[in-house]
């Protein structure tokens, strides 16, 4: 029982991302994931609202608030304490509680980020599944929150039920993407999707009754 534990901190200290991210004085290796997907995709914006999903313990955070710069935005969503970060907004909550995205505030997001992953279990199909469960309830946040044109990130764990998820993301999104940082660990199935140009569902408004037709004749 204690093995494992034991293993895992060896295999810890041995990784390149894990020691780098001590000795900058980040809050995790998943630091350099976003920094990663921002020098490739450009992510951010120098006046940036960013929403940062399942956001313990501030590693994402951290880096969207360099990156955004003074006129930028940024808010940490969780539902455990994070420690404060300066410059970035903390709200204790829960991704899947309906009255979260009134407490986000009128104003819509840049860019909605969700490093969320589920309990592990070990059973691969199950922590896909559900890692897929949590993309969908952060896809579904995102969806009224973000604005015209905005960009959706979310990790995931690789499996037979990503190609449904890519489409329910391209029913939203103008273009979709799928991507694996060099940070994730090799035998991870973690990778990362991105879709961008977010296409706000159009309400359809009831249309106005017309005049009402003449009686058709009697035959």
């Amino acid at each position: 029982m204690h093995g494992m534990p034991r293993r895992f901190e060896a295999e810890r200290r041995r990784d390149p991302y894990y020691r780098a991210a001590q000795r900058e004085g980040l809050r995790s290796r998943a630091a350099f994931k976003l920094a990663y997907l921002d020098d490739r995709f450009r992510l951010f914006r120098g006046d940036s609202r960013v929403l940062d999903l399942g956001a313990a313990p501030g590693g994402w955070s951290t880096i969207a608030r360099e990156r955004v710069g003074a006129r930028g935005e940024v808010v940490a969503v969780d539902p455990r304490p994070i420690e404060p970060i300066e410059g970035v907004r903390v709200v204790r909550g829960r991704v899947g509680d309906p009255s979260l995205a009134a407490r986000l505030g009128p104003r819509p997001y840049d860019l909605v980020l969700s490093d969320m992953s589920p309990r592990i279990s070990g059973a691969y199909a199950t922590d896909h599944a559900r890692s897929v469960a949590l993309v969908r309830e952060a896809l579904g946040l995102a969806r009224s929150v973000l604005a015209p044109g905005g960009t959706f990130v979310a990790k995931v764990f690789d499996g037979d039920l990503l190609p449904e998820l890519e489409e329910e993301l391209a029913r939203s999104f103008e273009r979709v993407r799928r991507t694996k940082p060099p940070a994730s660990r090799e035998p991870s199935s973690e990778l990362y999707l991105l879709a961008f140009g977010h296409r706000p569902e159009r309400v359809a408004h009831p249309r106005e009754p017309g005049p009402t037709p003449p009686p058709a004749p009697d035959i």
